[in-house]
């Protein structure tokens, strides 16, 4: 009898503790509000990407690789001598060509990309016109440099947390608080991807002409970059 009386009593503080805890938990969550406020910045692109290729077909597979290489090569040697200018190779593909039945194969055809990227738009349009002599263009496109787009995101985080605080503090007094307690914040950032520069007619015409003179001037365009501040407040009312 005893036994049983000492296990009702451990049920009976078990209970409670849990009765406790889980009012604690809704005391936790009493006046809580989940807030969130926006930032954005236009930042200009200052990135330029250029892809160029060589594309050529030979019915024999070795001679054509060595001829891309050929062309890819100097491309090269003439890149690395301008400066600020990064140069790398992109991807290469060779595959076969058949006859009219598709049973035979009478030649192959490659194609090996080039791709160039600079911070200085004259220079790289420059060597592209100088380039095309040889190249064809892939296409052409801008972006934020990372350390620009960190530079600003670190000064949207502060603008962002500074919105917080006023959205923050405009709900508590309209709810007829006197303050509030931060509970979580969490801080995300976006932005929108750059416009792709593709190539019209007029461009291909100057392509072809392969004259440096000719490149058009180039508009870098821009991007929204957006940070996100989303938290809880616990309102303290009086």
């Amino acid at each position: 009898m005893l036994k049983l009386s000492r296990l009702a009593s451990a049920a009976l503080l078990s209970s409670c503790a849990t009765l406790s805890l889980n009012a604690v938990a809704d005391a936790v969550r009493y006046n809580q509000v989940a807030l969130n406020a926006e930032v954005s910045q236009e930042i200009a692109h200052d990135m330029m990407d250029v892809t160029l290729y060589s594309e050529e077909q030979n019915s024999d597979p070795a001679a054509l690789a060595e001829q891309i290489s050929k062309t890819l090569n100097s491309a090269i040697s003439k890149a690395r001598q301008v400066k600020d200018i990064q140069v790398s190779s992109g991807s290469r593909n060779s595959y076969p060509i058949y006859d009219q039945k598709n049973q035979k194969i009478t030649g192959w055809r490659e194609r090996a990309e080039l791709r160039l990227q600079s911070a200085d738009f004259a220079a790289l349009s420059k060597l592209t016109g100088e380039l095309l002599g040889e190249l064809k263009m892939a296409g052409m496109n801008f972006s934020i440099a990372s350390a620009t787009r960190k530079k600003h995101e670190d000064q949207l985080i502060k603008d962002a947390v500074a919105a917080f605080k006023a959205r923050a503090q405009l709900t508590t007094e309209a709810l007829g608080g006197k303050d509030y307690k931060l509970v979580s914040l969490n801080l995300n950032s976006g932005g929108f991807q750059p416009p792709v520069y593709r190539m019209n007619a007029a461009f291909k015409g100057i392509a072809m002409a392969a004259s440096a003179d000719a490149m058009p001037e180039v508009e870098a365009g821009t991007s929204q970059v957006s940070l996100t501040a989303d938290g809880v407040i616990e309102v303290q009312l009086p």
